[in-house]
């Protein structure tokens, strides 16, 4: 029997020799650290998170943490643009390494994705003139025209929560916007950071919050089965939480200091 149970560990240990070697090629931190470069996902028409400036550089929240995500890990970064519905395609398909893209956590992605702690929150809601009072509940919304991203957190909120208003969905963010300052739809849907900046750049134009939906915190995100690098990733966005250098940046591009939720 002690045999038997000898080769029986004998057999375990040479499965594991062979599959030590895989489990360390499949070790991104140390993939990236090894590659001297670090791809970053980001957006590039959502301001204030990402966007081009009018010398046509990156700017914005993700763009300065990615770049100082890249810094405080000693590698090289590259800027990998992504949109909203191609985030986590991209990442699935190992296109990026990590996604700095203003998302937030839900149940559903995390069956695909895994999140680290927030860098940011905002909140998700409805926006529009003055003309229209704000609203107690959604269901008050039915058959008012609302512009949204198809396929994000807030369509599918809303979708579920107000299903008698309507929807006038559009490929990404900003066409979405646009198509509320034009006159297309009566309101449109996104998040505090991004309200706050259309109502910056158009001054002319009411933007105000008609329904408050719930505070939506941004994560970093990165493939499943990742210990190493999403520890990394807490651990970055807990010092530089610590040293100011996160205000800092939300200050900038928010407007103020955020008091962030954990996971």
């Amino acid at each position: 029997m002690i045999t038997g149970f000898r080769r029986l560990l004998a057999a375990a240990a040479a499965v594991a020799a062979l599959v030590l070697p895989a489990a360390a090629q499949a070790d991104k931190l140390q993939d990236v650290l090894d590659a001297g470069k670090l791809r970053v996902g980001v957006l590039m028409d959502v301001a204030p998170w990402g966007f081009k400036d009018e010398k046509g550089e990156a700017v914005g929240l993700d763009i300065d943490l990615a770049r100082l995500m890249a810094a405080d890990m000693g590698v090289e970064l590259e800027l990998v643009q992504v949109t909203g519905a191609s985030r986590i395609p991209s990442l699935l398909a190992d296109k990026v390494d990590v996604l700095i893209a203003a998302a937030g956590a839900t149940p559903e992605r995390a069956q695909q994705v895994s999140f680290s702690q927030p860098y940011a929150a905002v909140d998700l809601g409805v926006y529009g003139p003055k003309s229209i009072k704000p609203f107690e509940d959604a269901a008050a919304m039915a058959g008012h025209s609302i512009a949204v991203a198809k396929g994000t957190t807030l369509d599918l909120w809303l979708t579920e929560n107000a299903p008698d208003a309507a929807y006038n969905r559009f490929e990404d963010a900003p066409s979405a916007v646009a198509a509320y300052l034009s006159g297309q739809a009566e309101m449109f849907a996104e998040n505090s950071a991004i309200a706050r900046t259309v109502s910056q750049q158009n001054p002319g134009k009411e933007v105000e919050l008609k329904f408050l939906i719930r505070q939506s915190p941004a994560h970093v995100v990165i493939q499943h089965g990742q210990p190493d690098l999403l520890n990394w990733i807490n651990t970055f966005l807990y010092y530089n939480r610590l040293n100011g250098k996160l205000a800092k940046l939300q200050t900038t591009w928010f407007g103020a200091a955020q008091q962030l939720p954990l996971m």
